[in-house]
């Protein structure tokens, strides 16, 4: 057994020694083979940097030269750089920097020259071909980062929005002040002096704002933004928007609060908006003349607002009986305006639920069934024959009813019910599971959702400035087809302007993307946008998504022939 021993322990120990003698071996040889190599590169000349293929990583100078050129760490494997830009493309200098504010399609100099009945000149103008700007808008002197969200909403740097105009003339109403270098917004309105935060509490006693019914909104005239801007602790998502008037700074003070906001006007054309987009609008005293023009105003209202929908009203004419000294007309002038403004809603088969204080509160009806009998008593206005009720790009007023889609009984609601806020957001869109939008399926509406969930995720690992939080605020997506980029994005403290080329008109998704309790605006791309400059209002243009969704709208539109 000992000798057994013995011998398996030798057999191991040669095992060993073999080993060790063959790595030995081969450190000697590879030993050899590299000083070699060294003696025979010795004997070569340095070649130098012109005729090197690795050019810039040797001198001419002997290697033991200190005084060596600089060493050029750029890769010298790639294809050759291309031809300079400026050689490629004109080169647009910065504008001066009086032109820090300018909006080409809202120049108030230019919109002198239009229109002033129904404020066609407060619409928008764009620039003819020979005046447009060929330089690059500054930002202002002294611009900073804004505050993050939700520091934002009650502050912004002056020097971003230089401008003093509502500090002094809405100071009673406690709209803005200027605290040293910052804007502080107390939350006031004109209608809502105890803030806003109260007084979306006063409707909430009315309608309820908690249930997840209402999810979209609309605000007319809407100052600097507090009521959408309140509203979004509440879930509730509004499109505020205002004329570039007198206070020329409205909207870029809500922008620059981090509050969804544009520059629009009831004028002579359709707000850039879908049929049946919002679930609420809402005017506190917004100088809308809702009674002129024989309704037109409030039947725009109408084609925006959902089946079920409410408006909401506060400020002249309503509670005419405790203001109307205040407001510096007469009890007659306000009760008759009152009196127009019932009688418009009433011939567009809206129902009055409340007025309370100086609150009123009318609902759209959830169909059109009792509305088409009535036509036989109010003869006006009539039901729309032949428009298309989503197209809004440039389109004209029309004096019409846009008639909701048909159902089979009165208790259906038209266009298909919606769920509940958030169950909204991620359920297959009424407008979808209709099959009304022709070529995009449930299936294809999912896959899209799931999609865009993976690319933000990809997106904050390749962008680790996109997954701070508060870095971004204000986000357009430019081609949002289905508002995917949007819905991944909602659980951030951000929010997405969703646009939708006007030129996808056979495949026009802004619908959905209100369905999906989300907000957008139509755009033609060969204008500017409907809003102030963009170094002001979008501190981020999320260009991957750019480049990508175009291919997947033009496969949509190749499906939409195809199946045509």
């Amino acid at each position: 057994m000992a000798a057994t021993r013995f011998l398996s322990h030798i057999t191991i120990f040669n095992s060993k020694n073999s080993n060790l003698y063959s790595i030995t071996i081969l450190a000697i040889l590879c030993t050899s083979f590299y000083l070699i190599g060294i003696w025979q590169h010795s004997l070569d000349p340095i070649p130098n940097s012109s005729s090197s293929p690795v050019s810039g990583f040797l001198s001419s100078s002997p290697c033991y030269s200190l005084h060596t050129a600089q060493l050029d760490f750029m890769p010298h494997h790639l294809p050759h750089d291309p031809t300079p830009v400026t050689a490629r493309v004109p080169h647009f200098p910065p504008c001066n920097i009086s032109f820090s504010e300018y909006t080409p399609c809202e120049d108030a100099r230019r919109s002198l020259k239009f229109d002033r009945d129904m404020l066609i000149y407060r619409q928008r103008h764009c620039p003819a071909k020979n005046e447009l700007l060929k330089c690059r808008i500054p930002a202002p002197y002294g611009y900073k980062v804004p505050f993050r969200w939700p520091e934002s909403r009650e502050f912004a740097w002056f020097a971003n929005v230089p401008h003093k105009e509502l500090t002094v003339e809405k100071k009673a109403q406690n709209w803005v002040k200027v605290e040293g270098e910052k804007f502080r917004f107390p939350g006031g309105g004109t209608m809502f002096p105890r803030g806003a935060g109260a007084y979306i509490d006063d409707i909430d006693k009315l309608i309820n704002l908690k249930d997840g019914s209402i999810r979209t909104a609309i605000d007319t005239g809407c100052g600097v933004a507090s009521w959408g801007a309140y509203l979004l602790s509440r879930n509730i998502i509004a499109m505020s928007f205002a004329p570039r008037d007198t206070h020329e700074a409205q909207v870029q003070f809500a922008l620059e609060r981090g509050v969804p906001a544009l520059i629009g006007v009831l004028a002579s054309i359709r707000l850039p908006y879908p049929s049946r987009a919002f679930d609420m609008a809402h005017c506190s005293r917004c100088l809308i003349p809702w009674d002129n023009y024989d309704g037109i105003y409030l039947i725009e209202v109408d084609r925006i607002l959902r089946p079920g929908g409410y408006w909401i009203l506060s400020g002249p004419p309503i509670n005419w009986e405790n203001h109307w000294k205040g407001w510096n007309r007469t009890a007659d002038d306000l009760k008759a305006e009152q009196s127009r403004i019932e009688t418009v809603a009433k011939s567009l088969c809206w129902k009055k639920i409340v007025q309370k204080g100086d609150i009123a509160i009318w609902q759209k009806p959830t169909n059109h069934i009792h509305c088409k009998a009535t036509r036989k008593v109010f003869k006006r206005p009539r039901f729309c024959q032949t428009q298309n009720p989503d197209m809004a790009w440039y389109t004209k007023l029309e004096k019409c009813l846009t008639p909701l889609p048909q159902v089979s009984e009165i208790k259906e609601i038209a266009g298909g019910q919606l769920p509940k806020w958030p169950q909204r957001l991620n359920a297959i869109p009424p407008r979808i599971s209709s099959g009304s939008l022709t070529g995009v399926t449930g299936n294809n509406f999912v896959e899209n959702t799931e999609l865009w969930k993976e690319r933000i995720a990809y997106y904050k690992n390749i962008d680790y400035q996109l997954a701070q939080t508060g870095r971004y605020r204000n986000l357009l997506d430019m081609n949002a087809y289905l508002g995917g980029f949007a819905a991944a994005l909602v659980d951030d403290p951000v929010w997405v302007m969703n646009a939708v080329p006007v030129e996808a008109d056979q495949l026009n998704t802004l619908g959905v993307i209100y369905e999906r309790g989300l907000i957008g605006t139509y755009q033609n791309w060969y204008f500017p946008f409907l809003s102030l400059p963009s170094i002001k209002v979008f501190r981020t243009n999320h260009t991957i998504h750019l480049l990508i969704q175009p291919i997947q709208l033009n496969k949509s539109l190749k499906r939409h022939k195809k199946n045509s």
